[in-house]
């Protein structure tokens, strides 16, 4: 039977049809007399026997009774096309959530926590880099004096160029005031399903919109454009409000269906939930990307060389997932966005790092240990990542997934090979 429908188109045909009449029939079995279903029921029988005799003649003589049957007993739904269209949306739509719980799920990674393996959204200029921590006036003014340069030099392409950055994730805002006066107020950003539709400013009274502008990540615009340094600075009309170029996060795949035939395996990015992580700046409702370093029962230090310790047993760069996490030189000091391996808080302070960086780890001879059900992360950007050394662990159900490939923006990182 399965060879012959192969070969015959004619029992190919037959058996869609039947298919579809008998579909019809069990949904309007309830309103139809017995007549009409006895009807119906005979007709499929009938072509059921011809497909058995595998004679085609006779198939196509019982298709046309299946279907004069069909037209004189059954309903005719109203509104047909809408009815099919919305049917095989619905059945899409329940496949993609199918592949989306079970197989693989996307996944927008909006901090810079894993650079340079991964990249968060980053801008230029970015008035959030600036340490306000640090009591050295001097060096925040000059911190500032940087960003402003970045934005004062910055230039818009135009053409080609503009579309070309644009599939490497790379868009601009620009605003330029249109009327003299402060800003009043800047609006949430208005999405729909994924998309920025749009975000508002007015300065002067006057409505600037930008319509869909880029994601600025877990900051908001007037953060990394700096607004918030002189919240009531007068405008004239025609200066630059905003300049700025947005670098999207990269968009990837995470891997569901691995992790329920084995256990993640030290080393490996993973993406994972916050919920029942215990700290105050810990949100509940967050999905996390980091690479797992510690696994359950594990007893782990961090040593002033930037190496992590396990169970007595240093990791370097021959150790499977850390060849560029450790291939730093031991000479340069750890810096933000580049692989310097993983810093403890003596290290955090002897090269003027955020002094609360580690606490779980403030010298090299902390030892944490790790309980039997939990595992521990680490960001690449370990000069800033909130991640265990701060937190402690998570439990190991909170694992939702591994990387598994990036889809966009299409730079150097596009593929499957960022492990």
């Amino acid at each position: 039977m399965i060879l012959h429908w192969f070969m015959s188109s004619t029992v190919r045909d037959a058996v869609a049809m039947r298919k579809h009449v008998q579909r019809l029939l069990c949904a309007q079995r309830d309103l139809l007399a017995p007549p009409a279903i006895s009807g119906v029921t005979v007709a499929i029988n009938a072509l059921n026997a011809a497909i058995a005799e595998k004679h085609t003649g006779k198939i196509r003589i019982k298709m046309e009774e299946m279907e004069f049957a069909a037209n004189k007993w059954l309903k005719p739904h109203p509104h047909a096309a809408w009815r099919e269209n919305v049917e095989v949306l619905l059945v899409a739509l329940a496949v993609a959530m199918a592949i989306r719980t079970f197989f693989i799920q996307p996944f927008k990674i909006p901090t810079g926590s894993m650079q340079p393996t991964l990249f968060g959204v980053t801008s230029s200029p970015d008035f959030t880099k600036i340490d306000f921590w640090q009591s050295d006036r001097a060096k925040i003014e000059n911190q500032i004096s940087e960003q402003a340069k970045l934005r004062n030099t910055l230039t818009i392409p135009t053409g080609w160029e503009h579309v070309k950055e644009w599939f490497q994730g790379i868009s601009y805002v620009h605003v330029v005031a249109q009327a003299d006066g402060k800003i009043d107020k800047i609006s949430p950003m208005r999405r729909f399903l994924i998309f920025n539709i749009k975000q508002s400013i007015w300065i002067g009274g006057i409505e600037h919109t930008l319509w869909f502008p880029p994601d600025f990540g877990e900051q908001p615009i007037e953060k990394r454009a700096g607004l918030f340094l002189d919240p009531e600075h007068f405008f004239h009309k025609g200066d630059e409000v905003i300049k700025m170029q947005v670098n999207a996060g990269d968009h990837l795949f995470v891997d569901r269906l691995t992790y329920n035939f084995r256990k993640p395996e030290r080393g490996e990015i993973i993406v994972f939930e916050t919920k029942g992580i215990d700290h105050p700046q810990m949100k509940q409702d967050q999905f996390y990307i980091k690479r797992m370093v510690v696994m359950p029962g594990d007893h782990v230090q961090i040593g002033n060389d930037r190496h992590l310790i396990i169970n007595g047993q240093r990791l370097d760069a021959s150790t499977p997932h850390f060849e560029n996490v450790y291939g730093f030189n031991p000479a340069t000091p750890p810096r933000e966005s580049q692989f310097s391996g993983h810093v403890n808080g003596t290290v955090a302070q002897q090269f003027g790092l955020y002094p609360n960086l580690a606490p779980l780890f403030p010298d090299e001879q902390t030892v944490f240990n790790n309980d039997s059900n939990s595992y521990m992360v680490m960001g690449d950007n370990t000069c800033n990542s909130f991640d265990s050394r701060a937190w402690g662990p998570f439990p190991a159900k909170n694992v939702i997934g591994k990387s598994f490939f990036v889809y966009w923006p299409i730079t150097g990182r596009f593929g499957w090979g960022n492990q």
